[in-house]
């Protein structure tokens, strides 16, 4: 017996990605329901082998369906994830609106599984920021080994975690550099993001940080342990998909990078590549379509007494957003549900 689901904004690049995944791994779907605005009424979506159609969010009745995976913005989120959850249908959300409600487990299935028990009070599940949840797949082993101290964190984040308008817009500015008077100015981002790089993610905070920066702080808090302290800059790239971290982890016992090694090879979610050799590293090339969180350039930071560094990279369209929704489904499903 499976599970009725629902995709809440299956039009968009993280929905079509959530179909998809829910295909690759075969999860156990009874019956599915593929949610979009009005004006994306009677899209046909890929599941697999199979094509549905959009429904109307506005006048969907949750009554009777198990989960729902939402891909939708925080502002459609605040309107329809309580009347899902409130008619017993469990709320997935990809948004940013619940991840710091203290009621609302916030879950990387590989790094805080325990934490799905939570989820009765609200009926709802937060997916975490697309830049810490591939981080904290890398850090929970070494935290468990170790104990984290300090993480500095530098994210050059691809433009599809802006969404489509983004990736459009990378594109036809990147052709308008070779077309002579078709140039495109910026519109999704604040300056030229073709042959560029933005120091600038989300809205700017009063510290002077920006709100990406404070997202990946207080979700590591939340996910992790709260007594970690991190800082972190964000940096968009004109990469289309796949999102990389450079991270300088400071420990309070010492950790041996070949010991650091085997213990991420080990995790779960964790590929490691880390030959000291010209291509022997992963890059957001190499990562689009995978599910692993991949690893290289793992080293010792001899400025500080236990440091290590390390390069990360993940698929931010799926361990980012879709594939870490599913895993919360497939972990809902075992440790609740029961009925897959």
């Amino acid at each position: 017996m499976g599970y009725r689901v629902v995709v809440v904004g299956a039009t968009g690049n993280v929905g079509r990605e959530m179909l998809n995944i829910l295909a690759e791994r075969q999860f156990p779907v009874d019956e599915l329901a593929a949610l979009a605005s009005r004006r994306s009424l009677g899209t046909e979506c890929s599941f697999g082998d199979k094509t549905v159609k959009t429904q109307d969010l506005d006048t969907f009745d949750f009554t009777g369906w198990d989960m729902a995976l939402f891909a939708i913005g925080s502002d459609a989120t605040k309107i329809y994830a309580p009347k899902a959850a409130k008619a017993g249908c469990v709320v997935i959300d990809n948004s940013s609106l619940y991840r710091y409600d203290a009621d609302v487990p916030l879950i990387v299935p590989e790094v805080n599984p325990d934490a799905i028990e939570g989820y009765s009070k609200r009926n709802i599940i937060a997916n975490p920021n697309c830049s810490t949840a591939q981080m904290v797949v890398a850090l929970k082993p070494l935290h468990d080994r170790a104990k984290i101290k300090r993480v500095v964190v530098s994210t050059y984040q691809s433009v599809s975690g802006a969404g489509k308008e983004a990736m459009d817009e990378l594109w036809n500015q990147t052709k308008g550099m070779y077309v002579p008077g078709q140039e495109v100015e910026p519109s999704k981002f604040t300056k030229q993001i073709a042959f560029n790089v933005i120091p600038h993610i989300d809205k700017f905070m009063e510290d002077g940080s920006t709100k990406e920066e404070w997202k990946m702080v207080a979700e590591t808090k939340k996910i992790v342990d709260p007594a970690i302290k991190l800082t972190a800059t964000c940096v968009r790239v004109p990469v289309f998909v796949g999102h990389s971290e450079a991270l300088n982890i400071e420990f309070e016992d010492f950790l041996d990078e070949e010991e650091a090694r085997e213990i991420l090879r080990e995790s779960p979610g964790i590929m490691v590549v880390d030959k000291r050799e010209d291509g022997g590293y992963v890059t957001p090339v190499e990562c689009v379509g995978d599910f692993a969180t991949y690893i290289s350039r793992i080293r010792q930071d001899p400025t500080i007494e236990n440091g290590l560094n390390l390069w990360c990279v993940s698929d931010n369209l799926r361990k980012g957003a879709a594939l870490n929704a599913v895993q919360i489904a497939e972990l809902l499903g075992r440790r609740v549900l029961k009925k897959g």
